[in-house]
C-alpha cells in the first residue's frame, strides 16, 4: 500500500512567498516558503496518516520501511530526501562534502562538543549530499566552474579595473588558487572590487556574456562587500528549462539563484558555504571538500524509457529518478527500496503492491503532494493525466 504524506515547509529567506503556494493551489500568508520536504530526515521528517514521523516509523523498524537489501546497504537509514525548492533570492555559493569528508567532519565537530543545531557546525550528520535538481519552469544557477579559457575571455570581455592578477591567475591554470585567494579576502579588500565589477557590467555592451553581465550587475548591487560575487566569475551561468536538470556531485561549488524545481538528494543536510549568505562561512573548510575540475556542460536532460515514462541518470549510490507523464492512462514504475512519488501537475493515482492492480487502496495526489510505499512493497502504478516524479533507493 501507498500512504499520503505531511510535509515540512522551510521559510527560509531566500525563499518565495508565492511560488510553492501556486503549485499546490493554497492561498500565500505572506511568509518566503523555500523547501517543502519530503522524506525522513530527523530535524524535519514527513509524517504519516497514522501521526507518526517517517524517520520515527524507519528507526523503530528499517527493514520493515526499507527492505531488507537497502537496509544493510545504508546501516538502517532512508537513503534520499526529496525536495520542492523556491527560490526568489540567491542561495548560498556552497559546495556538499563526499561520504569520506562528511564522516571525517561529522566526528571533528562531535569531538569538538559543537551542538548538532548550532549556527556555527559545519557537519549535521555523518552523510555526503549528492544533489539533482529538475527544474520545473526557468529556473537560473550558478553550476560547476566554468573552464578556464571562457571565464578569461568573460573577463578580457568585461575588463574590470583591479582583475588583471585573477586574470593570469586563470591564464595559467591556477583555479584552485584563484578561487582560494577571492574567498580568503576580508570585506574591505572586496568591496572596491565589487565595485569595479558593477562598473564593469554597466559598461559592457556586448551579446556574448550578456546572461552572465545580468547575474553579476545584480549580485554586485545585492551583495556590495561579499566576496561570494566574485567567486560566482568562475560558475557556469545556466537558466533550465522545464524538466531540465542540473546534477551536483561532491564537491561541485554551486548557488541556486531564482526558480521552483524538484530536488532529490542522499538523505543529508550538510552544506559548507563560502558567500551569498548570511549563515555560518568557513572557508578553509569549503575548499577543502570542492573539485576543481571545470565543468564543461552542466545541463542533464532526462532519457526516455518510453511510454511517458524518462530517467534522469546520475550514477547516484542513493536514489534513482524516474519522471512519470500521464494522459489519462496508467504505468507501472519498477524501483528498489523506499520510495516517494511526488506529483507536480495534473492529478495522478497512486498505488504499490498488491494495490497496484486497481483491487486495493490508492492515494490521489495533486500538483505539491506526495506518497510515501515501503521498500518491501511492488512495483508503483500510476494512473491519471499530469506528472509525478517516483524517487527510489536505485
Amino acid at each position: 500500500m501507498v500512504a499520503r504524506l505531511q510535509n515540512t515547509i522551510r521559510d527560509y529567506a531566500w525563499g518565495s512567498p508565492t511560488a510553492i503556494p501556486e503549485l499546490t493551489g493554497v492561498e500565500p500568508d505572506g511568509r518566503p516558503q523555500a523547501e517543502l520536504w519530503m522524506g525522513a530526515h530527523e530535524s524535519a521528517p514527513s509524517v504519516l496518516p497514522s501521526g507518526d514521523s517517517l524517520y520515527d516509523v524507519v528507526s523503530a523498524g528499517p527493514i520493515d520501511v526499507l527492505g531488507p537489501e537497502t537496509a544493510e546497504r545504508f546501516d538502517g537509514r532512508f537513503p534520499f530526501l526529496a525536495k520542492l525548492l523556491a527560490a526568489a533570492q540567491p542561495l548560498s555559493i556552497q559546495a556538499h562534502p563526499s561520504r569520506e569528508q562528511a564522516i571525517d567532519g561529522y566526528a571533528r565537530d562531535e569531538a569538538a562538543g559543537i551542538p548538532r543545531d548550532a549556527a556555527d557546525r559545519n557537519y549535521k550528520d555523518a552523510w555526503p549530499k549528492p544533489e539533482i535538481l529538475i527544474a520545473l519552469g526557468p529556473f537560473d544557477a550558478l553550476v560547476g566552474f566554468r573552464p578556464l579559457e571562457a571565464t578569461v575571455a568573460l573577463l578580457d570581455a568585461l575588463a574590470p579595473v583591479g582583475f588583471e592578477e585573477c586574470t593570469d591567475l586563470l591564464r595559467n591554470g591556477k583555479l584552485q588558487d584563484t578561487f582560494t585567494q577571492i574567498m580568503s579576502n576580508d570585506r574591505d579588500t572586496i568591496r572596491p572590487l565589487v565595485a569595479a565589477l558593477g562598473e564593469a557590467c554597466a559598461r559592457y555592451s556586448g551579446a556574448a556574456f550578456e546572461l552572465e553581465r545580468e547575474t553579476l550587475a545584480k549580485l554586485c548591487a545585492d551583495f556590495p562587500d561579499d566576496p561570494g560575487v566574485l567567486a560566482a566569475l568562475l560558475l557556469n551561468r545556466v537558466r533550465l528549462e522545464r524538466f531540465e536538470a542540473v546534477y551536483l556531485p561532491a564537491g561541485n561549488v554551486h548557488a541556486y539563484l531564482h526558480g521552483l524545481g524538484f530536488e532529490v538528494m542522499a538523505n543529508s543536510d550538510n552544506v559548507l558555504r563560502g558567500g551569498l549568505t548570511s549563515k555560518h562561512i568557513d572557508v578553509p573548510e569549503l575548499v577543502s571538500v570542492v573539485d576543481f575540475e571545470p565543468l564543461a556542460d552542466p545541463v542533464l536532460t532526462a532519457t526516455p524509457l518510453g511510454d511517458g515514462v524518462s530517467s534522469y541518470e546520475t550514477g547516484c549510490e542513493y536514489f534513482a529518478i524516474r519522471r512519470v507523464d500521464l494522459d489519462g492512462d496508467e504505468r507501472t514504475v519498477a524501483g528498489e527500496g523506499p520510495r516517494i512519488v511526488c506529483c507536480v501537475a495534473g492529478s495522478v493515482d497512486v498505488a504499490a503492491g498488491s494495490d497496484a492492480g486497481g483491487t486495493g487502496s490508492t492515494v490521489t495526489l495533486s500538483a505539491g503532494q506526495s506518497a510515501f510505499a515501503a521498500g518491501p512493497e511492488g512495483p508503483c502504478s500510476l494512473r491519471g493525466s499530469g506528472t509525478a516524479f517516483v524517487v527510489a533507493a536505485r
